[in-house]
């Protein structure tokens, strides 16, 4: 009786998908901190997609740094892990097994166009919660501010209309409930 022949990759791991992280990160608000930090990701060939940075509003001397990164669990753990021993880390919180965290980010977003296409910009704005900071008789600067999701779908339906400049500033986060980092 013949025996099937045992596959080489039947016992191969499994690849562990990737996922996106929020890290919250308290430092010590000092010289240097945010370029040890970014190093760490950059030496060991870590992307950072998202990166805010400032002081808590309780003590002067403390920050706080919100990474958005993806990775594998393994490779979010050895994220963790290397950022709690850099020296002036406090704390490192994975907002994201913390459960639904609140995310926002805030982009100011330049439209130019004329006639329908300004009349369109204004209406979509509208339809998406959009400040009007600036306008001329050319050229629109809204404010928007929501999930990256919310800011990715308000930017390709500007981008219909006339859209020429963005400046985004990354994700705030915070965990939901009454614990605090």
């Amino acid at each position: 009786m013949n025996m099937p022949m045992k596959s080489h990759y039947s016992d191969a791991p499994k690849a562990q998908p990737q996922a996106r992280h929020t890290l919250s990160v308290l430092v010590d608000n000092e010289p240097g901190v945010l370029a040890r930090i970014a190093g760490l990701f950059s030496g060991r060939g870590y992307n950072i997609e998202s990166l805010t940075v400032s002081e808590t509003e309780h003590e002067k001397h403390v920050s706080r740094i919100t990474i958005v990164t993806t990775g594998t669990g393994q490779v979010i753990d050895q994220i963790k892990a290397q950022l709690d021993r850099l020296v002036p880390v406090h704390r490192v919180v994975d907002l994201t097994i913390q459960g639904e965290a609140i995310e926002r980010e805030l982009a100011l977003v330049k439209v130019v166009g004329t006639g329908e296409s300004r009349v369109e910009a204004m209406r979509l704005a509208g339809a998406f919660g959009a400040r009007t900071l600036d306008a001329t008789l050319t050229s629109f600067v809204f404010e928007v501010t929501g999930t990256t999701d919310e800011i990715e779908r308000f930017l390709r339906v500007m981008s219909v209309v006339g859209l020429v400049e963005v400046s985004r500033t990354g994700i705030a986060a915070m965990a939901r409930g009454a614990e605090a980092l």
